[in-house]
């Protein structure tokens, strides 16, 4: 006589459909990983034909130099320093940033008086800010941090703003008829309630430092991804240049990925 089968756990149950969706998400995104490097492989051979060198931006020697150079370390001090120029430039667009969005999005009078100068800046690209930062910063990190906030800033002010906005102004009388003080009123009604926005913009602000970040880099400084990729033009090495290029969009992948789960969690 056989046993019957014992029902499977509520939380086993429950798994099951979030393993199948992340499974079949996973299986998604390599199909298109797969068709990019395809594409990718087709476009060399073509412009082999007129450019034999094509050869050297392949998939396969990009991967191949690319496991060479992590292997070897000798990419890592670069990478360490675009990464901390990312942290620390995200730091100060977030310092600078957050007290201007309260503002903007708490005074309309304040919000009058600096739309139109906010529309305005936020409109010039921060590259092109390239000259003036190098005259008055001199050559070396200071341009480059400059130039970085210059691009991450605006996300940060424009999306604390807007949950300033789309607080529930019954929060803000509830406190007040309880008598919180401005300092609680900030840290316990305020901050909480636009964390979502904030974190929308710090995803936003990263994004734009990441793709700010390899032009910035060929400013003069003697690090970094952007250096590292002016140093294999120069020494014709194409093949590191290509991992290179590959590596600077991994790393801003998983950047923007756990900025997303950050987010989720937190929002």
């Amino acid at each position: 006589m056989s046993t019957p089968a014992l029902p499977l756990p509520a939380a086993t149950r429950r798994r099951r459909p979030r393993l199948l969706r992340h499974g079949r998400q996973l299986g998604l995104t390599l199909s298109g990983l797969l068709v990019l490097g395809v594409l990718w492989q087709l476009g060399i051979w073509q412009l082999q034909q007129s450019l034999p060198l094509a050869r050297m931006l392949a998939p396969v020697p990009a991967l191949e130099t690319l496991a060479e150079l992590i292997s070897s370390g000798e990419i890592m001090g670069d990478v360490l320093a675009s990464l901390r120029r990312v942290l620390l430039s995200l730091c100060l667009a977030l310092l600078a940033g957050i007290p201007v969005g309260l503002a903007v999005g708490f005074w309309q009078r304040f919000d009058a008086a600096t739309s139109g100068a906010f529309q305005f800046l936020r409109m010039i690209s921060p590259l092109s800010w390239m000259p003036i930062a190098v005259m008055i910063f001199g050559i070396g990190d200071a341009p480059v941090y400059f130039l970085l906030c210059m691009g991450a800033v605006w996300p940060v002010i424009l999306n604390t703003a807007a949950g300033v906005r789309n607080l529930d102004p019954r929060w803000l009388t509830l406190a007040q008829s309880m008598s919180a003080s401005r300092s609680e009123l900030l840290l316990r009604v305020v901050l909480p309630g636009i964390l979502g926005s904030v974190l929308t913009g710090t995803r936003l602000a990263i994004g734009m430092i990441w793709v700010l970040l390899v032009p910035c880099e060929m400013l003069g400084v003697t690090s970094g991804l952007g250096y590292f990729i002016l140093d294999t033009r120069d020494r014709l090495a194409y093949s590191e240049l290509m991992a290179a290029i590959l590596l600077i969009g991994i790393l801003g992948y998983m950047l923007d990925s756990l900025a997303r789960q950050i987010q989720r969690r937190w929002a």
